[in-house]
């Protein structure tokens, strides 16, 4: 082969390996032969100083050391890689004797013509180094008896050449030494192009091939179908496969299973079916998965369905990764149903699936909506061998309880729970997001003590808690109005060593405050201040707006001063809180006052207070500009007091300023003119909000079928419900109860109670509100029977009687004579439901209309009383009990009615009226006595009751009694009061 030849290859020359030995050499001339830094300077010594030695070195003398630093040199290069020592050898010399492996060579190289094999001859080629050597040294190799060239020679070669390096020239030159070889070594060429993927080039290669007048072996042809196949070119393929075909050869096992898996994924499955026919194969397990595995990607579900009954009537059973196949196939395209019954039959079968795939069968039911089915998957993971972990659990109850815009079904949260109990007995633990959400739906559904204990539990099992989470979980604890809870779990965070940060302490002030817990708010923001961590806007905006509706104006007042004097500037939330903390408070002026500071009007000067330090923002945007929240806040504390004429005002105002009124404005102010009876205002106000693109809700629903049922206006009432149920909006309690009473107050009780009883069916619970409503309207009607059975129905299903029921029931009792019935109601009522403090008895009224706490004559006992208000009913089973001449009923009623303890509830109408009927029933001694008792407390009676007693002395003829009291009355200096009371003539 000639130079010319080999130097249009790729070549790699030693020659740089040589320029550096000569540089390294250099110091060991005769010039310089000391090391520079290896000597000191006083060391060297020179040879005017001293005579030289006798004996001095030369270049030649050291030509020993030259020939063994060179040839550690060449062994050197190949000390890095993994290289026989005859493969060493080998390179070393033909690399010395620098003939072209000519005939020095030659004779050198028959002494390895033994060790000739394919390792020896691969580690030459890969370490030569030398495009020219190692051509020839293949060649070579090639030559000698008992020696073919393998797939791996060929490789080495083609590595040594730079893969695609070669020129016709050097395939001609290779082809006149050895044309077989050549043949060879184009097709492992091709095959290499092809294992790279590169089947463009490969393509080229099997032209050149042709042009040489060689032909692709069948291994060739596999590897070049394959490359095809994976490049999307089936046209090209189907050639190569036809080609092949026409020369004989048939494809393997492997190629034949990429074909027809490509042929189905095409949904080709007919011709995948003849191709198998025509290689005369018959399919494997591997093959039919394969052929599954593409209709499975062709979204063709009957058909795999289909290859799996072909599978088992060839007698070729399906194994585990068939089933996984088709499983994740129609995992991936969403085809559940078909994932539950090829999951029954490849458990049946005891192909089961993986931990992963388990993962993958429940994320995707449980995103489907069927919790209960992927809750079974946990058992069905247990059934084959496995046990559920971290991920599946996370994924069930992340799954149920993610949604933060609705709590989860009863159903679905106990599917939750029992996932939960099964973590927790697992030494499983939630991640974080979960067990906030997990502790906010069981609030949500009122389990606050489970909870309660989420962390602790997970603590237990690994989970560790950051301040984040407990902030969460204090939140949802709090606005659950379980502030107990909260305090204890605030409590157990600092015992765990978590330190509260600004948000922990402000969740909890701010709930606190709005559960009315201003004291103990207060307590923790002092504490927090004491263990340095500086309140923030929110933290003072809270307990700011806490102090103002308790009406501590000063408090908070002071607050603010130590807002501003810690350079934290109040923002428009403060502003807000301060106009509805105000509006709460009941001086509606001062809110007006803030709010026309906020707006920049300089004559307020009553609230310059609020407003010594400038609140514009990093951006420089003023920060106090009204919001809809401010404007809803001061529409709502106007429409509060009656002031709805500035109310609607102001919602002309902010929509002038381009602040667009949200639902709260309109449900505010449509309410305001409700409760004045300005119907027309507010329908106004409803077509507004409508217009505007606010559907409304049940509390705008509410206050206008309040105001209709009040302005008896029945037929517009029901109208309006129709219309809520038009838009889906369901009425809730407060609405039906709402028209309950107004049936009732226009006599229409029979529609009323089946009014009740459809709320019932439509699965609204009646409250203590619609009862009472419901037995007052039965009672008016004279159906007292009625009453009572609806009372004793209301305590059976749970719904509590209060005071204003007994009172309500008392009433009707009384009236219609049945006193029996009306004394047992107050002995039951003085046991199980008796208010014992005038904040109780608030709470107890809560929910009833001023309306019908009016009919009661409560609203007089709430203002005039300090404790419990229960005159009223005292008074009219004193009155009936008197009507009904059974004074001693009366009389014990009174005296446990004038007891000390309840002493200051003494009424001088009951006492003058019970003196005039015992007077007049000859009982004048219990009279005295009455009179003693009452006159002994410093009360004076009214004129008539001393005729009264008069005219009781002269009945039992005790004229001279009788004449003496009528001299007093003459002499006593007595201011008499107005007689309200006419006793009845005798």
């Amino acid at each position: 082969m000639s130079k010319t030849v080999l130097k249009s290859a790729v070549v790699f020359s030693p020659a740089p390996l040589f320029n550096s030995f000569k540089h390294f050499t250099r110091f060991f001339t005769n010039d310089n032969y000391f090391l520079q830094g290896l000597t000191a300077d006083q060391e060297i010594i020179t040879t005017g100083s001293i005579d030289a030695p006798h004996n001095q070195f030369s270049s030649r003398d050291l030509s020993f050391l030259e020939e063994s630093i060179s040839d550690a040199a060449k062994v050197a290069d190949f000390d890095s890689v993994k290289c026989s020592s005859d493969a060493v050898s080998i390179i070393n010399a033909v690399r010395s004797f620098n003939d072209g492996l000519g005939e020095k060579s030659h004779r050198f190289l028959r002494g390895f013509r033994e060790k000739l094999n394919e390792n020896l001859v691969v580690d030459v080629l890969r370490n030569v180094r030398n495009v020219e050597l190692g051509v020839r040294f293949f060649m070579w190799a090639g030559g000698q008896i008992g020696y073919t060239h393998s797939t791996a020679v060929f490789d080495a070669l083609l590595e040594l050449l730079g893969g695609d390096g070669f020129t016709d020239d050097l395939l001609l030159e290779i082809k006149k030494d050895d044309c077989e070889v050549l043949g060879k070594l184009l097709n492992v060429l091709i095959r290499k192009c092809c294992s790279s993927g590169r089947w463009n080039l490969a393509l080229e290669e099997l032209g050149r091939l042709k042009d040489l007048g060689y032909k692709p072996s069948r291994v060739t042809y596999n590897a070049l179908i394959r490359v095809f196949l994976e490049a999307g070119k089936s046209d090209t393929a189907f050639l190569l496969h036809r080609e092949m075909s026409d020369s004989g050869f048939k494809m393997d096992m492997r190629i034949l299973g990429c074909f027809v898996q490509f042929l189905c994924r095409m949904g080709k499955w007919r011709e995948a079916l003849s191709m198998v026919e025509k290689e005369e194969v018959r399919p494997d397990t591997v093959m039919y998965t394969r052929m599954i595995s593409g209709l499975c990607e062709a979204s063709l579900f009957e058909e795999a369905m289909e290859f799996l009954d072909r599978m088992r009537a060839d007698s070729c059973f399906p194994n585990v990764v068939t089933y996984r196949i088709l499983l994740c196939g129609c995992l991936n395209k969403g085809k559940l149903g078909r994932c539950k019954r090829i999951l029954s039959m490849m458990i049946v079968e005891g192909c089961y699936p993986s931990p992963k795939i388990f993962c993958s069968l429940v994320h995707a039911y449980c995103k489907s909506g069927d919790h209960l089915y992927a809750y079974k998957l946990l058992k069905k993971m247990v059934d084959c061998g496995l046990k559920p972990g971290y991920v599946v659990y996370n994924i069930i109850i992340g799954s149920i309880c993610g949604n933060e815009e609705q709590l989860p079904s009863p159903d679905l949260l106990e599917l939750a729970e029992n996932s939960y109990s099964e973590m927790v007995d697992s030494k499983i633990a939630l991640n974080r997001v979960n067990v906030s959400n997990f502790t906010r739906c069981l609030c949500g559904a009122g389990k606050y003590e489970k909870a309660f204990n989420v962390i602790r539990e997970m603590m237990e099992n690994g989970f560790v808690p950051e301040p984040g989470t407990y902030n969460k979980v204090i939140g949802f604890l709090c606005d659950a109005s379980k502030v107990e809870k909260a305090l204890l779990l605030f409590q157990e965070m600092k015992r765990n060593g978590v330190v509260p940060n600004v948000y922990t302490y402000s969740i909890l002030i701010d709930r606190f405050c709005k559960a009315g817990l201003l004291n103990q708010a207060r307590s923790w923001f002092d504490e927090m201040i004491r263990d340095g961590c500086a309140p923030n806007v929110v933290t003072y905006t809270a307990i700011i707006h806490a102090y103002l509706k308790a009406r501590k104006i000063t408090d908070a007042n002071k607050i603010f001063e130590m807002m501003l004097s810690q350079n934290c500037p109040p923002n428009v939330v403060t502003f807000t809180a301060l106009i509805d903390g105000y509006c709460k408070a009941g001086d509606i002026e001062k809110a007006c006052a803030i709010y026309e500071k906020m707006r920049g009007n300089t004559n307020a000067h009553d609230v310059d207070i609020y407003f010594r330090i400038s609140c514009d923002d990093d951006d420089g945007n003023n920060n106090k500009e009204p919001n809809v929240i401010t404007y809803g806040a001061l529409v709502d504390g106007l429409c509060k007091v009656h002031r709805v004429r500035e109310a609607r005002n102001l919602l002309e105002a902010m929509t002038e300023k381009g602040c667009e009124p949200n639902h709260v404005v309109y449900d505010a102010l449509i309410d305001g003119l409700c409760k004045v009876g300005k119907l027309d205002e507010a329908q106004e106000v409803f077509a507004k909000m409508s217009e505007r693109g606010y559907s409304p809700n049940v509390y705008t629903y509410s206050s206008l079928i309040d105001r209709l049922f009040k302005d008896k206006r029945l037929d517009l009432a029901l109208k309006v419900l129709a219309k809520m149920l038009e838009y889906s909006c369901p009425p809730n309690v407060v609405i039906y109860t709402e028209m309950v009473d107004g049936l009732c107050k226009v006599g229409k009780t029979s529609e009323a109670y089946k009014l009740m009883l459809m709320m019932e069916e439509k699965g609204c619970n009646p409250n203590v509100v619609t009862y009472t409503a419901m037995i007052d309207g039965f009672g008016k009607t004279g159906k007292v029977d009625k009453s009572i059975e609806l009372f004793d129905e209301m305590i059976s299903k749970g719904c509590a009687p209060n005071f204003i029921t007994y009172r309500v029931l008392i009433n009707h009792c009384c009236n219609n004579g049945r006193l029996d019935e009306a004394y047992g109601f107050l002995e039951e009522m003085k046991q199980t439901h008796w208010p014992t403090h005038l904040a109780n008895y608030k709470k107890v009224v809560e929910g009833f209309s001023k309306e019908f706490i009016s009919s009661l004559d409560l609203v007089g006992e709430m203002g005039e009383n300090d404790s419990v208000p229960f005159v009223s009913v005292y008074k009219v089973l004193i009155d009936s009990f008197q009507r009904a001449g059974n004074l001693d009923k009366a009389l014990a009623l009174y005296k446990e009615f004038s007891s000390p303890s309840l002493a200051s509830f003494s009424d001088k109408k009951v006492c003058s009226s019970l003196i005039g009927s015992l007077s007049a029933s000859g009982r004048i001694d219990e009279a005295f006595e009455l009179y003693s008792d009452i006159f002994g407390k410093g009360e004076v009676l009214e004129f008539g009751v001393f005729v009264d007693l008069i005219k009781g002395l002269l009945k039992v003829g005790r004229w001279e009694d009788a004449f003496v009291l009528s001299e007093r009355l003459c002499y006593m200096d007595i201011k008499w009061l107005s007689n309200e009371y006419t006793p009845e003539k005798s």
